[in-house]
């Protein structure tokens, strides 16, 4: 599965149009974020997830337009689910793993 990056709101409403999906934010100053950015990179390689992922430095606005649209209080690094237009999980720091990921989409 190829990761994608989105920059714009555009981008990010394209996405809520499916399903489900997955939104990594991160950090690219951050050591904790860059760890759970392998965890997602590896998690989003071994299923097939339909995902995308945001840096934070690069995408403000779009990270910020995420946490008030949803009511998901910011953080990064920070995973979360959408299913049907809603968030229905999220994970920040230490607990985005590739079991986190993973038990996530099999519970919703």
């Amino acid at each position: 599965m190829s990761l994608k990056k989105i920059l714009s709101q555009d981008q990010f409403s394209e996405l809520a149009e499916s399903e489900s999906f997955l939104l990594v934010k991160h950090s690219l100053t951050c050591p904790v974020s860059q760890a759970a950015f392998e965890e997602y990179q590896q998690f989003a390689e071994e299923n097939d997830v339909n995902t995308a992922y945001l840096t934070v430095q690069e995408a403000r606005p779009l990270s910020n337009y995420v946490a008030e649209k949803y009511s998901v209080k910011h953080e990064s690094p920070q995973a979360i689910l959408f299913r049907n237009g809603e968030a229905v999980w999220n994970a920040s720091h230490w607990k985005i793993t590739v079991k986190s990921l993973r038990e996530a989409i099999q519970a919703q």
